[in-house]
C-alpha cells in the first residue's frame, strides 16, 4: 500500500499523456472517488481515537444526553431526535443503537433488545426503551471541555468528539468496512483495561488480550497486539455429560450464535465429517446446546471433530485502525491504551483547571460581596443620581481593600454588586460568609494538590471506576494455548477405500468393481507405489488412478515413522539395488521416485514396517537365474546391514545378475 494512499488532499494523475478532455474527466472521477472514499472512512466506518465512536454512535449518545432526565425514553424517540444530527435515516441509527446497547456498558436497556447468544433481533424501536447508564454519564460527557461543531444543516451543535475518560474503543471493540480499508478491533475486558491504564500511568509494563461476552477458550499466541496480520483462535467450551453419550456446549466463540453453531454441526453431519444422532438448542439467557452422539462414540474424539469441522472453533483476524488528525492510523492496542490513558489524564487536568477557575471566581465575588455589605459600601450609592456616580462610589469604597484580592476588580464585578438584592443584604451573616470563603479556599487548595499530583489523581480516578463499576465484569474468555486439530485425524471413517488392480484405479466409489482396502474418511490421504517404483500421495476421492497392479496402497498418515524396504532392477537388464528409507515430508499429488528413473525399472521386492526393529528382522533369499560359471544361485540378504537413508537415495547394489525370484528365508525353509 503506498505511503500516500490516505493523503486525502492529493489528486490522481494519469500515468500516460491523454487528450485534454479525457484528462479532465479522469481528474473529475478521481476527485469524486477520493471524496467518497475519504467520507466513508472518516464519517461512517472507522472510529475516532479520542472517544472510540463512529459518527452515528457519537450522535446517538449526544441525542440521549439531550433527552436525559433520569427516566427511560422510547428508542424511537431517541432515533428521531438523532436524525437532527445524522442524515442517513432511522434504520441505520436504530441498528447502531441496538448494537451499542448490546455492549452492556453505556446504555441502560428496558424491553427486548435481542439476544447475542441466539442471534434473535431486538423488538421494534417503538417497543423498547433506553437511558444513559451511570457509567456513561460519568466518563463520556463533560460539556466544558468538549469541542463543538455545527450539525449537517447548521441548526444544531454536536460534539466533534466526546471527552472520553476511559478506553471505550478497546472495551467495545469495533468492526467497519470502508473504501479500500477495513477495521476490526476486538473487545477487551473492562477490569483489565483499567488495570492496564493504571500501569500505563505508572510507567509499568502491561499486556492486553481480547475478552468476549460469549466466553469460550482463546489462543492469542498470534494476536500481534491487535495489528494487521494478527489473529486469535476461539473455541466453544464443551463438556461430556456422564453416562449419557452426550456433549454439552455452554460457551460459544465470538461472532457466532447458538443457531449458527447448530447449523454448522448439522451441515458437518450431513457431509459425513462427524456423526451425531440429534442436536438440541436450549439457549435462552445462557447458551446450552446438547449434541447426542451415536452409541460407542468416543466423546473426546467427537469434541475434537466439532472443533475441526464446525463453528465450535473459529479464527478471527484483526486490524486495529482509527481516525487521528483526520486520517486513518494503523495502531496496536498497546498504543491505543497509552493514548487513552494520556488523553484521560489531560482531560482530568482540564476539568481541574476549569474547576479551580470557577472556585477562584466564586471566592473573588464572595469576597467582594462580603466587603460590599460589611463595610456598608452600598449606602454610598444612595445619594448618587447617575450610573457613573454609582460605579464611582463603589470603586472608592473598595479601593482600600484591593490588595486583598487575587486579581483585579473589573467593571463587570462592580455591576454584579449593584444587582445584589436588598433581601440578601438584610439577611447577610458575616460568620456564614467567612465559613463559605473558608470552604472555597479548602476546595481550591485540594484542586491545586490534585493538579500537582496529576498522575496520582488519574490513578485514583481509574481505581474509583473499577470499584464502582467493575463488579460482575470479570474475564469470561479463558486464555489458553491449543494445537490446531488435524481434520483428517478426527474425521469419521464412514467410507471404504476400494482397489481395482486390473484397471489401475482406486477410490471409495468403486464398490462394484474393486476389492476393499481399508476404512477411510473423505478427509484422508492415500499413498500408493507403482510397480515401477514411483510414489504419490493423493486425497481420497470416489475414483483416482494408481497404475495397474500397484506394489502398495494404503491410508497415509503424515506423522508416521514407517520404514520402507525396496529391492529393484535398474532398467530392463540393469543391476539389482536394495534400499531402506522413510517417506518424510511429501506434497500432495506430486510424484516421487523410490527407484531409478531408467526405462524398464521394476520393483522386485517391497515391504513396509512400522518400526526400524521390524525392518531389521527381514531375511531374504534372492534366487538368481542360472547361467554359465554362476555357482551360487541363492543370495541370503539381511536388511539390518543396510542403513536407512532418504527416499531419494539410490541404495546399495546387490548383484549384476538376473534375479529369478525373491522370497523370505522362512518361506524358503517352509518350501
Amino acid at each position: 500500500m503506498p505511503d500516500d494512499f490516505f493523503n486525502f488532499d492529493s489528486k490522481p494523475s494519469p500515468s500516460q499523456p491523454v487528450e485534454p478532455h479525457t484528462k479532465l474527466v479522469d481528474e473529475l472521477y478521481g476527485d469524486w472517488f477520493l471524496d467518497y472514499a475519504s467520507y466513508v472512512i472518516l464519517e461512517r466506518a472507522v472510529p475516532h481515537i479520542n472517544d472510540g465512536f463512529k459518527p452515528v454512535q457519537r450522535r446517538i449518545l449526544h441525542s440521549m444526553r439531550e433527552l436525559e432526565d433520569g427516566r427511560y425514553n422510547k428508542v424511537a424517540n431517541v432515533v428521531g431526535n438523532t436524525m437532527k444530527y445524522h442524515p442517513h435515516g432511522d434504520a441505520s441509527i436504530g441498528d447502531a443503537f441496538v448494537q451499542l446497547g448490546q455492549k452492556d456498558l453505556l446504555v441502560d436497556m428496558q424491553g427486548n433488545w435481542g439476544n447475542i447468544f441466539t442471534g434473535d433481533g431486538a423488538a421494534a424501536p417503538r417497543y423498547i426503551e433506553a437511558r444513559l447508564s451511570k457509567f456513561a454519564l460519568e466518563v463520556v460527557f463533560s460539556p466544558k471541555v468538549t469541542l463543538w461543531a455545527a450539525s449537517y444543516d447548521g441548526r444544531n451543535k454536536e460534539p466533534v468528539t466526546f471527552p472520553m475518560k476511559f478506553p471505550l474503543l478497546l472495551a467495545h471493540g469495533v468492526e467497519g468496512i470502508a473504501v479500500g480499508l477495513s477495521c476490526k478491533i476486538l473487545p477487551h475486558n473492562f477490569c483489565e483495561l483499567i488495570h492496564a491504564s493504571i500501569a500505563c500511568l505508572r510507567g509499568e509494563p502491561f499486556q492486553l488480550f481480547p475478552d468476549f461476552i460469549q466466553g469460550g477458550i482463546m489462543d492469542a499466541a498470534d494476536y500481534n497486539d491487535g495489528q494487521r496480520g494478527g489473529k486469535v483462535r476461539v473455541r466453544a467450551r464443551i463438556e461430556a455429560v456422564p453416562r449419557r453419550n452426550t456433549l454439552r456446549i455452554y460457551e460459544i466463540p465470538f461472532g457466532t450464535t447458538a443457531s449458527s453453531i447448530q447449523d454448522s454441526i448439522v451441515a458437518a453431519n450431513e457431509k459425513g465429517k462427524i456423526k451425531v444422532q440429534k442436536v438440541e438448542d436450549n439457549t435462552a439467557e445462557f447458551v446450552e446446546i446438547m449434541v447426542h452422539l451415536p452409541s460407542g462414540t468416543d466423546p473426546e474424539q467427537a469434541i475434537q471433530a466439532l472443533y475441526a469441522f464446525t463453528d465450535c472453533e473459529v479464527s478471527i483476524s484483526v486490524n486495529a485502525v482509527c481516525i487521528e488528525h483526520d486520517k486513518p492510523r494503523f495502531i496496536g492496542v498497546t498504543a491505543l491504551l497509552k493514548a487513552s490513558a494520556e488523553n484521560t489524564k489531560q482531560l482530568l487536568k482540564q476539568e481541574l483547571e476549569i474547576e479551580l477557575k470557577e472556585l477562584d471566581e466564586k471566592w473573588h465575588f464572595s469576597s467582594l460581596e462580603k466587603i460590599f455589605i460589611e463595610k456598608r459600601i452600598y449606602r454610598d450609592i444612595e445619594e448618587c443620581t447617575t450610573w457613573d456616580g454609582v460605579i464611582g462610589a463603589i470603586w472608592r469604597g473598595l479601593t482600600p481593600y484591593v490588595s486583598l484580592f487575587k486579581r483585579e476588580i473589573t467593571e463587570e464585578d462592580i455591576t454584579r454588586l449593584t444587582e445584589i438584592k436588598i433581601k440578601r443584604i438584610s439577611k447577610f451573616n458575616s460568620f456564614e460568609a467567612d465559613e463559605y470563603l473558608k470552604g472555597l479556599e479548602e476546595n481550591m487548595d485540594q484542586v491545586q494538590r490534585y493538579l500537582k499530583g496529576l498522575t496520582r489523581y488519574a490513578v485514583s480516578y481509574y481505581e474509583r471506576l473499577l470499584k464502582q463499576y467493575g463488579k460482575g465484569r470479570e474475564r469470561r474468555t479463558e486464555i489458553a494455548g491449543f494445537e490446531r486439530v488435524a481434520a483428517a485425524e478426527v474425521a469419521v471413517a464412514n467410507e471404504t477405500l476400494y482397489l481395482d488392480a486390473k484397471e489401475g484405479f482406486a477410490g471409495f466409489g468403486l464398490k462394484k468393481e474393486g476389492e476393499p482396502i481399508a476404512k477411510c474418511s473423505s478427509m484422508d490421504e492415500v499413498m500408493f507405489i507403482t510397480k515401477e517404483g514411483s510414489m504419490s500421495v493423493v486425497k481420497v476421492t470416489p475414483k483416482f488412478h494408481v497404475g495397474k497392479n500397484p506394489n502398495y496402497i494404503a491410508i497415509f498418515k503424515r506423522d508416521e515413522q514407517a520404514v520402507y524396504s525396496v529391492i529393484y532392477r535398474e532398467g530392463k537388464q540393469g543391476r539389482i539395488y536394495a534400499k531402506r528409507c522413510r517417506v518424510g515430508g511429501v506434497t500432495r499429488d506430486k510424484e516421487y521416485m523410490l527407484t531409478s528413473e531408467a526405462p524398464g525399472t521394476k520393483v522386485l521386492y517391497f515391504a513396509r514396517h512400522e518400526t526400524e526393529e521390524e525392518s531389521n528382522a527381514q531375511r531374504l533369499a534372492i534366487h538368481l537365474q542360472p547361467k554359465p560359471r554362476l555357482r551360487n544361485l541363492v543370495i541370503s540378504y539381511n536388511f539390518s546391514e543396510l542403513a536407512i537413508k532418504g527416499r531419494d537415495s539410490k541404495g546399495n547394489m546387490i548383484t549384476e545378475n538376473t534375479v529369478d525370484k525373491i522370497i523370505r528365508d522362512r518361506e524358503a525353509m517352509e518350501g
